[in-house]
């Protein structure tokens, strides 16, 4: 484990693995990095690859108050443990972060997202200013539990589930990260895409296609998402991963991400 310092002070803890073009992973709600090691080792045969905990999670300090361009300064700093330019994945709102930063100008050579969970509905900008309202006043006010649940519910998680994650070994990591919710929030700002007609990046916009017709409406979403992602960056390419669901098998996602990088 080693570790940046952003431009506000925070320390930004990351590992660095591989040899060749710098790659940088960012990851999504409620993950440390943990997520996409993974995904590092397999890109680690091929590239740089920098994995980072983004601030306020696992070793990774944080400096209040928060706004995503301080996010922004994070992934530059990460950028130059990467050798001052590089690819930039980002997996669910992870991407959110990347396009951010794809549009404000950092010296990144390609992007690629995969299910970045904006919706296109009409109604939506309505349903997540709520979301984002309520989760952020629970995390202002330590009420990590409830953070936690009304991310769960926002993704229509059956009561059972909570129920039993909560008596989960895994419930106490999901407290550590919920601040990290609100934060995810800002980055996805009104839940739909803006600014991609300044991002000037070769892009990949991926997808799986492990699709319930029952499933919740942030699955359905997905799609329709992506394609308004491609629509609106100029020159973007539209990727599906057979068979995957939002949390990909690394091997079939890295060669993707590889085949984009290299091309």
């Amino acid at each position: 484990m080693d570790h940046v310092i952003s431009r506000d002070g925070t320390k930004i803890a990351l590992t660095r693995e591989g040899a060749g073009p710098g790659v940088v992973l960012v990851g999504g709600g409620l993950d440390d990095g943990a997520e996409n090691a993974p995904l590092a080792a397999v890109l680690a045969q091929r590239f740089t690859v920098v994995n980072y905990a983004r601030r306020g999670r696992g070793a990774s300090s944080d400096t209040p108050p928060y706004a995503v361009e301080r996010e922004v300064e994070d992934l530059a700093a990460v950028i130059g443990a990467a050798g001052g330019a590089a690819h930039v994945f980002g997996t669910s709102s992870g991407g959110a972060l990347v396009l951010e930063a794809a549009a404000s100008g950092l010296p990144i050579t390609s992007i690629a997202v995969y299910e970045v969970p904006f919706d296109m509905g009409e109604d939506w900008p309505r349903l997540w200013r709520a979301y984002v309202e309520r989760v952020t006043l629970a995390v202002a006010e330590n009420r990590r539990a409830d953070a936690v649940e009304l991310f769960m519910r926002l993704a229509e998680t059956p009561d059972e589930e909570i129920v039993g994650l909560r008596a989960s070994p895994w419930w106490e990591n999901l407290l550590a990260l919920a601040p990290s919710l609100a934060q995810d929030a800002a980055c996805l700002g009104t839940g739909q895409p803006r600014r991609l007609g300044e991002i000037t990046q070769p892009a990949l916009v991926l997808t799986g296609d492990a699709r319930d017709p029952a499933a919740p409406r942030w699955i359905r979403a997905l799609d329709p998402a992506a394609d308004a992602l491609v629509a609106g960056i100029a020159g973007a390419r539209r990727g599906t991963l057979a068979g995957q669901p939002h949390t990909p098998d690394p091997d079939v996602l890295a060669a993707a991400l590889a085949e984009h990088f290299t091309s």
